[in-house]
């Protein structure tokens, strides 16, 4: 079992993310590519919880934040996603749970940020219609995290998630 952190050492790293060199390698990629889905995922490792790595908000407070219109955000985030840089599951209407790769970015504890954090165990059907696909996108999330592959433009099977070689 872990002890309990010290509230004046959680504080020298309230604003610490790490990022690995896949992350790097990842947000180079989306700036080429899709500078605003770059915006996007930063803003997400940002945020995320240190202990899960996911955030669930609403496509309001992420428009919001970024300055965009919520269709902007459900664009980007679902391409995100076609592109297996998160894995995105509904929690409630406009709201999603996001995932970023662990092997990517890490986000320690904040205190003093402007959204709160909340620590929540979600429960999600993982065959409704809008989360039709969850096993598949968390099975790919897994694979890319053992290694296989480390960035975007796979051919996958989009059923199955299996990486075609």
């Amino acid at each position: 079992m872990q002890a309990p952190i010290d509230m004046e050492e959680e504080r020298k790293n309230r604003d610490f993310v790490q990022v690995y060199p896949k992350g790097w390698r990842r947000l180079r990629w989306l700036i080429q590519t899709n500078p605003t889905a770059a915006k996007l995922y930063s803003w997400i490792a940002e945020h995320m919880d240190p202990d899960g790595g996911a955030l669930v908000v609403s496509q309001v407070v992420m428009a919001e934040a970024l300055g965009v219109s919520e269709i902007t955000v459900r664009r980007l985030t679902k391409w995100l996603e076609e592109n297996h840089v998160m894995v995105r599951v509904r929690v409630g209407s406009g709201v999603y749970a996001y995932a970023l790769d662990p092997e990517e970015v890490w986000r320690a504890w904040d205190t003093t940020k402007e959204h709160a954090v909340f620590r929540t165990k979600t429960l999600v059907k993982k065959k409704d219609r809008h989360n039709a696909q969850v096993v598949r996108r968390i099975r790919m999330m897994m694979k890319e995290a053992a290694g296989e592959p480390e960035l975007p433009g796979l051919d996958c099977d989009p059923e199955t998630g299996e990486i075609k070689e």
